[in-house]
C-alpha cells in the first residue's frame, strides 16, 4: 500500500476512536475491563443488558446530559 495512503487511514481510524470515545461508543469495552480488573463475583452484563441499563439510567437522571 502507498505510504501516503497508508497515513491517511491510520488517521482516519484514529479520529473513529477518538469519536467513538467521546461519543460513548466504547463504554461497554471500558466496562467489561474494569468488571474483569474490579473482580466482581457476579457474571458480566451481556453487552444488549449493558446498553438497555445505561439507557434507562440516563432517562431516570437526564440532568447529566447535554440534550
Amino acid at each position: 500500500m502507498n505510504p501516503g495512503l497508508t497515513a491517511i487511514v491510520t488517521g482516519f481510524r484514529g479520529i473513529s476512536r477518538y469519536l467513538g470515545g467521546v461519543l460513548g461508543a466504547d463504554a461497554y469495552s471500558k466496562y467489561v475491563e474494569y468488571h474483569r480488573a474490579a473482580g466482581h463475583h457476579e457474571p458480566q452484563l451481556t453487552e444488549r443488558e449493558f446498553w438497555r441499563e445505561r439507557t434507562d439510567r440516563q432517562d431516570t437522571n437526564p440532568q447529566g446530559r447535554c440534550c
